[in-house]
Order: C-alpha cells, then structure tokens, then sequence
C-alpha cells in the first residue's frame, strides 16, 4: 500500500462539505477531553487496535489533531493527522451502515484543512487501500517507492 501526498496549498479553504453533513443530521467535531476513553474504545471495537493507538495519540496532541463525526449522540466516524508521525493524515474511519453520504470526504477535509491552517504544505496520506478515494476527493498523488513507507518498522508483535 502506498502512501499519497496532498498539496495543502493548493486545497481551496472550503469547509462547506463539513456544514453540509447537517442535511444527514451528522455533526463534524474536534472531540473534547472526557470523549477520549469512548473514542478510543469505539475505534478499537469497529476498526483496528493499531488505530485506536493513533486516535489516542490524536486525542491528546495539544491542540487536538483529529476530528469526529457524530449522529444522534452516537458516534459514527473519525479522522486524525498528526498520529502516526507529523505531517501524517489518517487514519480515518466511518461505520458502515453511514457510509456513502460524504463523511468520509467531510472528515478528511476537516483534517486537511486544519493542518492547512497550522502552515502545512503538504499532507502524507500513509499506507493508502483507496487510492482512487484520495485521488477525486484532493487530488493525491501516489508516492512512488513508498509501499509501506513509515509503517514498515512498526514492531510486528
């Protein structure tokens, strides 16, 4: 899997597609601090424990390096930047059953227009499955060389 890189300077600071996600009753938030354990948790039982490791991490980055999506009080997706290594976005996540209604999308340009905001230039989307994803929503480009690229001396066990 490769990595991707963003050009942040060039992403138009549009956070509409964040405010448009109230059409679906979806509230695009920076978690706050007695959220952490529930998030953590959350991401753990419908992702990855290696993600809930990086959400943890997201959490508590000062400021907060990661966002959330909620519907009806319950929790339905994450993305986070910052986590893995600086400059880093992901992971990001969305449950299943509220896929295809553009949180995904809202979540990632929550996150990239943030760093965006901070100064960045660029944006590293690791370890991409969904190249095509990344490619119509910002524009990403693929890494060449980078299969695995930052994650590949991750302890193994």
């Amino acid at each position: 899997m490769p990595d991707m890189l963003v050009k942040l300077y060039d992403l138009q600071s549009n956070w509409d597609i964040i405010s448009e996600q109230k059409i679906h009753g979806i509230e695009i938030r920076k978690p706050v601090g007695p959220e952490k354990r529930l998030i953590i948790n959350w991401v753990e039982k419908n992702f990855f424990d290696a993600w809930a490791g990086e959400i943890d991490i997201a959490i508590s980055n000062k400021p907060i390096t990661c966002f959330v999506a909620i519907k009806n009080q319950e929790l339905i997706g994450f993305s986070c930047y910052d986590a893995t290594a600086l400059g880093y976005f992901g992971p990001i996540g969305v449950k299943e059953a509220f896929q295809g209604k553009g949180t995904g999308k809202a979540l990632l340009m929550a996150c990239l227009l943030d760093m965006k905001l901070k100064g960045y230039g660029y944006a590293i989307i690791g370890a991409v499955e969904i190249l095509q994803f990344y490619r119509k929503a910002v524009d990403a480009m693929e890494i060449p060389e980078s299969s695995s690229g930052i994650l590949k001396k991750m302890i193994d066990k």
